[in-house]
């Protein structure tokens, strides 16, 4: 088994290697490595507090956003286009090396 990393800039601009498992949710292994992320819903995608922006290299490889994700960016600060919820974002080996930073609003 290869091992997985995503990178994660955090609120402070720096950026931050994370070893990831296929199959969990970016948001799970963002704040199982102590980054600081409200993740207030558990990933429920009944919240915004997962908020992160997607490097634009990487937009293409995600899965299309639903609609649930959608409506809740739209509660999210300062959202751009490259913004998603790290909770419905899967780790996959197509992911391998994912880069995304933390939003506003997410610090808890």
């Amino acid at each position: 088994m290869s091992e997985l990393s995503i990178f994660v800039t955090d609120h402070d601009g720096k950026e931050h290697e994370l070893e990831a498992l296929e199959g969990w949710r970016v948001m799970e292994i963002i704040r199982d490595h102590g980054l600081p992320i409200k993740a207030e819903c558990g990933g429920a995608c009944s919240c915004a507090t997962c908020h992160v922006y997607v490097d634009p290299s990487w937009m293409d490889k995600l899965a299309e956003m639903r609609d649930d994700e959608e409506d809740m960016l739209d509660e999210a600060f300062e959202v751009e286009d490259n913004s998603r919820l790290s909770c419905q974002i899967i780790m996959s080996v197509d992911l391998n090396g994912l880069k995304v930073s933390l939003a506003p609003g997410t610090k808890p």
